[in-house]
């Protein structure tokens, strides 16, 4: 039975191992899964993520061009000099990116223009006056062209390009459905390299009103306002806004044609097109793959983190099944050991009361000798059952708080000789020593007490030599507490041995127990013990004997 309980045992420990095994190649096969998936899912960041930083980084700009330029309109084409520095005075301030801004005061007319215009028949887009205003450019704004003015800093080509655009748009338009605001703000609008050219929009009824303009003559040649502002832009100025400063080491703006010479395999690199009036630049990002590694393993340790709790939550599970079964194994054996020990206790005074018993009954007769022989035999192998069962219901009763713990007032000494008398009486060999300190009585159940100090004492003569069977008891009165110590000189206990001692069933291999011990003695002891509200220790050097300490609440 005990080798199929070993042999399962083995089986199941092997088991468990193979379990630990699997799941720690489990274990480094995800952190290495884990890895590549932190790995690749970086680098797709890398590219991904730079539509991100270009739309935080041109945000400004498209909220120029979409926005800030249509509030051109409101004005309808009254804008003077002054009203214009202040409009663009906000603007240089809001966009740093705008370096310099040109005002264009325009008519539309059915009148030819002979100087600065563009004329297509006889509808004419021409100037009357252009003012320049900038960061570079005195607070007052310069003025580059007015009536009997001539100069040639003006861009005429910007105004001439964008007002024939308006011309194509006026002779297209369908007066019997109004244009949308994206297909009115693309033809008002000229997008070139680093440089916008805007109209403002008119009203959808003075459109149709130049429609008619551009196909016939009005009798009354009127004459609309009408205003144009060109704006150079510096992509220089343009504040890149790096969203993932872990993972782009550095930004900047380069040509779109920008190759770098410097190619080497330490960098990761990537760019996108800034778009719109930058579209001639674009955003170049590099980055060193240890600078990009650093990020990786941001990504990588909090996943490697979770997978190492589940990790050790598993082994934790193996450990736990392993203990309980070592636990299982352990009380399995010291049940065996005791059920073993327990038969051959019984089996001994059985048989002895068995012979006797025979004895007597095939006997004719009995001579008083005799008779006396076989009741003192019978008395003391019935006396060892008792016993032995006694000390089994005791134990029982103890750890279930089957019994009530007396207390009655002893007198330590007598208390001490009396146990002395009865132990020389059964062993006259026995060298018994005590003393007394600090105290002559205290409360406490004589009976346990009385357990304890059996116990040990059969301990101490059990496990001693024949030259080295003497016991030294000490009692003492520490503080609030009573003290006990039983010194033995016997064989000692080895360190290894120390932590098991009290446990139940627990029997040390040696040569005293070999014909019976159940290994219930100091288990016994322990359990009484803390009955009592109190504490056992041991300590023991191999071959030079034992040292017991119990330690009970002193009460009077």
């Amino acid at each position: 039975m005990a080798s199929e309980k070993d042999s399962g045992y083995r089986k199941n420990f092997l088991l468990i191992v193979t379990f630990i095994v699997l799941i720690s190649v489990v274990f480094i096969l995800s952190l290495f899964l884990a890895f590549n998936f932190s790995k690749k899912n970086i680098e797709n960041d890398f590219v991904s993520a730079k539509a991100n930083v270009l739309e935080e980084t041109i945000k400004p700009y498209n909220d120029f061009f979409l926005n800030k330029l249509s509030e051109i309109s409101f004005y309808n084409g009254y804008l003077d000099s002054a009203t214009a520095s202040k409009f663009v005075d906000t603007i240089l301030m809001e966009y740093p990116f705008v370096s310099k801004v040109t005002f264009y005061d325009t008519e539309v007319k059915n009148v030819r223009y002979e100087g600065y215009g563009v004329n297509v028949g006889d509808f004419a887009i021409g100037m009357k006056s252009v003012y320049q205003f900038g960061k570079t450019v005195p607070k007052d704004s310069i003025k580059l062209f007015g009536e009997n003015e001539t100069t040639h800093n003006v861009r005429s080509g910007d105004f001439s390009t964008l007002s024939l655009k308006l011309i194509t748009f006026i002779q297209k338009l369908d007066t019997a459905k109004v244009p949308s605001q994206d297909d009115l703000f693309s033809n008002f609008t000229n997008v070139q390299a680093n440089h916008i050219d805007y109209f403002n929009i008119p009203s959808f009824e003075l459109l149709k009103t130049y429609k008619r303009m551009v196909t016939e003559k009005l009798a009354s040649n009127p004459v609309y306002q009408l205003d144009m502002f060109s704006f150079e832009l510096d992509q220089r100025k343009i504040k890149i806004k790096n969203t993932r400063p872990l993972l782009y080491q550095n930004i900047r703006i380069e040509p779109i044609s920008y190759d770098p010479l410097d190619t080497s395999s330490e960098y990761i690199t990537g760019e996108i097109t800034l778009g719109g009036a930058f579209s001639d630049y674009k955003l170049y990002f590099i980055s060193s793959k240890s600078f990009v590694k650093k990020e990786i393993f941001a990504f990588f340790l909090p996943i490697a983190a979770l997978l190492f709790l589940f990790y050790g939550v598993l082994v934790l599970v193996a450990f736990l099944i392993y203990r309980n079964l070592n636990v299982n194994h352990k009380m399995f054996k010291l049940q065996y050991d005791f059920v073993t020990n327990l038969t051959h206790e019984f089996k001994t005074p059985v048989s002895v009361i068995k012979i006797a018993g025979n004895n007597i009954k095939s006997a004719t007769s009995l001579t008083a000798r005799e008779q006396q022989l076989y009741g003192k035999i019978l008395d003391e192998e019935a006396d060892k059952l008792n016993g032995l069962m006694n000390k089994l219901l005791a134990f029982t009763q103890i750890e279930n708080k089957a019994i009530t713990l007396n207390k009655d007032e002893i007198n330590i000494e007598d208390f001490i000789e009396s146990t002395i008398d009865v132990h020389k009486l059964k062993h006259p060999d026995f060298q018994f020593t005590y003393e007394i300190s600090g105290f002559k009585t205290f409360i406490t159940d004589p009976v346990l007490l009385g357990s304890l100090f059996d116990n040990l004492a059969e301990n101490a003569y059990k496990y001693s030599t024949d030259e080295q069977k003497k016991l030294h008891v000490s009692a003492r009165l520490i503080k609030d507490k009573v003290v006990f110590r039983f010194k033995d000189a016997g064989i000692g206990i080895p360190s290894s041995e120390i932590n098991n001692i009290f446990k139940k069933f627990y029997r040390i291999q040696n040569r005293y127990n070999q014909n019976g011990s159940v290994g219930l003695g100091l288990a016994f002891c322990k359990e009484l013990v803390n009955f009592m509200n109190g504490e056992i220790s041991v300590k023991s050097v191999v071959n030079k004997g034992s040292e017991f300490k119990i330690v009970l609440p002193y009460i009077v």
